[in-house]
């Protein structure tokens, strides 16, 4: 698992296998967790499309739906994938040291 993109206190995308996954940073008062979801064939073209913008698009829909709410509707919150936590937490960790250290860093700063 890499990060291939970020946007700065929203989201993370990371290629997992032959997969994209979005985890987007959801606050609702003082709730906030991340929601992990993996990209469908829908949104993957979207995304090739449109790119990076899209992901914004698409995160910023995430947090408005409130999948992290008990009471909430969301349709993410069936697609939030759980156990990955400790995999996506080395791979931003592994992301950051790169950049820490001058490599290259994917996404924007």
């Amino acid at each position: 698992m890499q990060v291939i993109d970020h946007q700065p206190h929203a989201w993370f995308l990371l290629e997992h296998g032959s997969g994209l996954l979005l985890d987007v940073e959801c606050h609702h008062g003082a709730v906030s967790c991340s929601v992990l979801i993996r990209l469908n064939e829908e949104e993957l073209a979207e995304y090739r499309r449109d790119g990076h913008a899209y992901l914004d698009r698409l995160a910023q829909t995430i947090h408005y739906s409130a999948p992290i709410l008990a009471i909430s509707t969301s349709p993410y919150k069936a697609r939030k994938l759980r156990g990955y936590e400790d995999q996506v937490l080395q791979a931003i960790r592994q992301w950051q040291a790169q950049a820490q250290s001058g490599g290259k860093a994917t996404g924007q700063d």
